[in-house]
């Protein structure tokens, strides 16, 4: 079931496409998309009776999360009909196949967003406004009743002081806070997985979100703290709290407060092995980065950080 069946885009899965939207349509292209790290990710172009429809396919053919999460089809379908509330532009679930039944692997059909990833903006404060108003948007929604909550990545009970780092006292420090009690927070719907190659742009403004397959009840510091992470990583940490301030005036009277220890937990997350370079970032081309670059920032990181 997981061998490489999926990444072929065999007749069995085009024949789905075709019957989810119209069984008269012809495929008239398709290609992997940038950027997919855990799933095959394809963009596809239908021609039917009703015009041209562009979609994007995700065959979920990570053995291990499908063992881990075998909902995962289920979910990323429900997350985007939530997301639908959000105000902003998401993607529209046109079909998905819970079990693999047809796909052989799970899948979710939806529609495809207009825009690109921008990792090199013009204009950073601008973009980085965008960047939290957006956010802070997707975290007005109320989880409600929404049937997926928020999990860490890892157990951070089992968590080591790891051996890469310059400044093990800290770290050491930053995992016992993290193995302590959490801060109270009001529980909001989350995106769980926000960073820049998640976040489509034309020109100046977000055209929309993707990749809504982690989407759940949680803290709004989490997505707050992995963006601030990613940002970190990407630009230096300046630019991490550039956008905490652009979150924060946002946010308003909403009630977020915040809390250095979502930001903590987002870092402990990259362990127990170095931080390296991530994939989807080359993958849209943005170049000039190194894993001795990755730890560096890391432990610059979490210096500012336990000084707060």
């Amino acid at each position: 079931m997981f061998d490489d069946y999926a990444s072929k885009l065999s007749d069995n899965v085009l024949k789905w496409v075709i019957d989810s939207v119209d069984r008269k349509a012809k495929v008239h292209s398709f290609s992997l998309l940038k950027g997919g790290t855990s799933s095959s990710v394809y963009g596809l172009s239908l021609h039917g009776e009703q015009g041209v429809s562009e979609l994007v396919l995700r065959l979920i053919d990570n053995e291990e999360w499908v063992l881990a999460e075998p909902d995962l089809a289920l979910h990323e379908a429900k997350s985007l009909q939530w997301a639908a509330r959000t105000g902003i532009q998401t993607p529209k679930i046109v079909a998905y196949d819970k079990t693999g039944t047809s796909c052989q692997v799970p899948a979710v059909l939806m529609t495809r967003l207009r825009g690109s990833v921008d990792l090199s903006p013009v204009n950073m404060n601008l973009w980085l406004d965008g960047l939290a108003k957006t956010l802070v948007q997707i975290h007005s929604v109320d989880a409600g009743d929404f049937p997926w909550s928020y999990n860490t990545y890892m157990d951070v009970n089992s968590l080591d002081i790891p051996t890469w780092t310059s400044c093990p006292d800290l770290w050491k420090k930053a995992i016992n806070i993290v193995k302590g009690p959490r801060p109270y927070t009001k529980q909001c719907f989350i995106h769980r997985d926000y960073h820049p190659t998640n976040v489509l742009w034309d020109g100046h403004a977000v055209s929309g979100v993707v990749d809504w397959v982690n989407a759940c009840r949680g803290p709004a510091g989490i997505d707050v703290g992995h963006c601030r992470l990613n940002l970190t990583l990407l630009y230096g940490g300046h630019i991490a709290d550039a956008f905490l301030s652009a979150y924060q005036r946002h946010a308003g009277s909403t009630g977020f407060k915040y809390d250095p220890y979502w930001d903590i937990l987002s870092l402990i997350e990259v362990l127990p092995g170095p931080p390296q370079v991530y994939t989807g970032w080359t993958d849209f081309g943005f170049t000039g980065l190194t894993d001795e670059m990755m730890i560096q920032r890391a432990d610059q990181y979490i210096k500012s950080l336990m000084a707060v």
